[in-house]
């Protein structure tokens, strides 16, 4: 009879796999989500286990408790808010170092930290920080330094559709981010041992190939991705060819496999009646992939890939291994104990998809005879992968390479049959100059040929970026396609039609139109500034460009992929925090008619922004109500543009960084109440006065203003003022972009990127008072 996994005596039939990936997996949750109780329920249920002797029970509760308490780890070494801009003292040893001009950034294994400053929490919980550091001197991987550093807990913009920083900081296992102080100066404590792979980096540039041919070889062989440009990973993503330039499953399978077939060659030519009994050919395989991943250094994805491809030999060997599926369920399971925060990487349930996949392609069928078989079925797989791994990766990153299915056809052999073996040809021929300068040299030819070949490509089929509300149904449709033609047991005839009707869905998918008179508000959350997006049924109009940070970052580069198109771009004065993305924006973007104050000098033709403009399209009315024509005598935040939208009978109001004596200039010709209230100067006590906030009376108001920003935005008299008032209150510092419905006749609906916890009940409901940073 049929036992569960945790029945007492032998092991059942079910075996310990899928429970052990299980139990890692629920560990995982069960840090995450910290409910109450937890060590003390954990404890009564190890008791009642060992009582009642369920020794498998007691451990895949072991595992659980260890995945749990690894997450719970990593949230608690976090860096207390009680240390945001004080002065710290850090030691540790430098895992990368990137330069970009003037400013170096780090990643730094954190060995020793305290704050300099008295009676302050400490910080000894830390393990990596990352850091920006200006005019930094010279720096390699490997050193340790003692550095005195400025730091933020982990955060990121929250923006929809768009890249989440602080989820990467968080699986990448980064609990800080800052900058180096110049004062004191870093120190070196003690220089880079030379580690195997750093030897063959410097190898590897002694040689006469090109500077691609150098970066690919460096990525596919070594793993070193951190050589590859921004240029390099920009194509590889357009052609949805990322995943070849990491240390996967393939690049380790195809050591193993080397060393196997040299191992099993050796054992027939020493023991010829007995070579396929010979058990340490596979044992040298192992090997091979373990110290090839340990070349790479043990990074996850060259981690994922060595426990894949041991459990993989270890199903291949046929000795007493398990069967494919529990092969998956005990990789998966040894990754997530090993690497809980690997749950949270993309790349893990990329990889594990397509393993998953490909034994459903394969499980039952008879291996491919002569060339042409072979050939049919690298084709046919890789046309059933291709939709399952698009789902994934839209799921994953809102984007599709429509040039990934054919571009991998070719690719895919390309790199695993030719420039993959070669590259590593190349390492182990290296006493030998002339056969590994070969090699390598081939290896640099195929590099520019795929590169050309992938440029071609991506000329022809762009990036798309689907629009957010489509991406979980275009993933959803592409899902069903791929198991329609991997699931075995169905008719061919199913399988075409189930196809047709699920392409012409997809086909037809497109996001929902805003109908006539009603206009989407969105607040982007771009930081210490503002960047504003109106959009109606045919009318795109962005108020304010937001910020340029020193590094030369405009987050207005990460919000929209390039060959967006404004109808207008109302600049409201020409402050870093409002204009600062104006050249990303020209650089990137289509804009039809600019408009800003009459004296703002920002190198593109502009439409003077003065009181009584004021236009209509798709319904919605537009007016300008400030600056005067006459504003010389006005400071620079003063003469900014006031926009009022009306939708209907709702009304939006941006008041850019207009002070409060000015205020009262323009309050009056407000007409009706205020719907939406983007609050002025980021919700500075220079805005935002008694009088105006007691006229306008706005049922909501966004203050659009950074995390942790040092101008303590908004005021606590500012916040208090609005809440008197009854305004809902929200801020991109804490919930992220916020997006409003104006003229849809059933209220202003406005909902936040980052939704908090504290916004889902309570005696005030959504409405809970934001509060000022000091």
């Amino acid at each position: 009879m049929h036992r569960d996994a945790c029945a007492a005596g032998p092991v059942p039939k079910i075996g310990m796999a899928m429970p052990l990936a299980l139990a890692a997996l629920s560990g995982v949750g069960l840090g995450w989500l910290a409910p109450p109780g937890l060590v003390g329920g954990w404890a009564l249920a190890v008791l009642m286990l060992v009582a009642a002797r369920r020794w498998h029970c007691l451990l895949l509760l072991l595992v659980m408790a260890t995945t749990a308490h690894d997450v719970l780890s990593a949230r608690a070494a976090e860096l207390p808010a009680g240390l945001l801009g004080d002065d710290l003292a850090v030691e540790g040893r430098l895992e990368t170092v990137s330069r970009e001009q003037e400013l170096t950034r780090l990643t730094v294994r954190v060995d020793a930290c305290r704050p300099l400053a008295a009676d302050r929490p400490a910080c000894d919980s830390l393990r990596r920080v990352r850091l920006s550091h200006y005019a930094a001197p010279p720096m390699q991987p490997g050193e340790r330094w003692a550095l005195t550093v400025r730091l933020r807990p982990p955060s990121g913009f929250a923006n929809p559709g768009t890249f989440d920083y602080r989820a990467w900081l968080w699986r990448e296992g980064i609990q800080a981010t800052g900058y180096v102080r110049r004062d004191p100066a870093a120190q070196r404590l003690s220089a880079a041992s030379a580690s195997l792979s750093s030897r063959a980096l410097d190898q590897l540039e002694s040689r006469s190939l090109s500077p691609l041919g150098t970066r690919w070889l460096a990525a596919l062989t070594l793993g070193a991705g951190e050589r590859l440009t921004d240029d390099d990973w920009e194509l590889l993503n357009a052609s949805g060819t990322t995943h070849l330039m990491v240390i996967s499953g393939l690049h380790v399978g195809l050591v193993a496999t080397f060393a196997l077939l040299v191992g099993r060659g050796v054992a027939r030519l020493v023991m010829p009646g007995r070579w396929r009994l010979a058990v340490w050919p596979w044992w040298l395989a192992g090997m091979a992939a373990v110290g090839y991943a340990g070349v790479a250094g043990m990074e996850p994805p060259a981690l994922r890939a060595m426990l894949m491809t041991l459990v993989g030999l270890w199903v291949a060997s046929g000795r007493h291994a398990p069967g494919p599926w529990q092969g998956w369920w005990l990789a998966l399971g040894l990754v997530v104990l090993l690497d809980p925060l690997a749950v949270w990487r993309p790349g893990l349930w990329l990889s594990f998809l397509a393993v998953a996949l490909l034994i459903l392609i394969w499980q039952g069928r008879s291996r491919p005879a002569g060339l042409q078989g072979w050939i049919w079925a690298l084709v046919r797989t890789q046309l059933l992968l291709a939709p399952l791994m698009a789902a994934a990766v839209l799921l994953a990153f809102a984007r599709l390479a429509p040039a990934a299915p054919l571009v991998n056809l070719a690719a895919v052999p390309l790199v695993s049959t030719l420039m993959v073996p070669l590259g590593l040809a190349g390492w182990l021929l290296l006493p030998i100059e002339p056969l590994s300068r070969l090699c390598w040299g081939l290896f640099d030819w195929l590099a520019h040929g795929l590169a050309h070949l992938l440029e071609m490509a991506v000329a022809g089929l762009p990036l798309w970026w689907p629009e957010p509300e489509t991406v979980l149904p275009l993933a959803l449709l592409l899902g069903a396609i791929a198991l329609l033609w991997a699931l075995p047991g169905l008719a061919a005839g199913l399988r075409w039609v189930g196809t047709l009707l699920l392409g012409m869905t997809l086909i037809g998918l497109e996001a929902p139109d805003i109908p006539p008179g009603v206009l989407r508000v969105r607040v982007q959350d771009v930081g210490q500034g503002q960047l504003i997006e109106l959009r109606s049924a045919g009318y795109r109009l962005l108020y304010d460009t937001g910020p340029r940070f020193g590094s030369g970052f405009a987050p207005l580069q990460s919000l929209w992929p390039p060959g967006q198109h404004f109808d207008t771009v109302l600049v409201s004065h020409a402050d870093q925090d409002h204009a600062g993305g104006l050249d990303a924006l020209v650089e990137r973007h289509s804009v039809d008619a600019y408009l800003a104050p009459v004296d703002a000098a920002l190198g593109v033709p502009l439409r003077p922004c003065r009181r009584g403009l004021s236009w209509e399209r798709d319904g919605v009315r537009y007016r300008v109500l400030w600056p005067p024509p006459r504003a010389a005598h006005l400071s620079g935040n003063d003469r900014s543009c006031v926009l009022e939208v009306a939708a209907g009978d709702e009304r939006l109001l941006i008041t850019g960084d207009v002070g409060r004596q000015w205020e009262r200039a323009f309050v009056e010709d407000v007409e009706g109440p205020v719907t939406l209230l983007v609050a002025g100067h980021h919700g500075s006590a220079t805005s935002s006065g008694a009088q105006f906030v007691q006229t306008l009376s706005p049922r909501h108001t966004v203050f659009s203003a950074g995390r942790f920003n040092g101008y303590g935005h908004p005021a606590d008299e500012v916040v208090r003022r609005f809440r008197r008032s009854g305004s809902c209150l929200w801020s991109t510092a804490l919930d992220g972009a916020l997006t409003a419905w104006l003229g849809r006749g059933e209220g202003s609906i406005v909902s936040a990127a980052r939704p908090a916890a504290w916004r889902r009940g309570g005696v005030e409901g959504a409405c809970h008072a934001v509060e000022s940073p000091h």
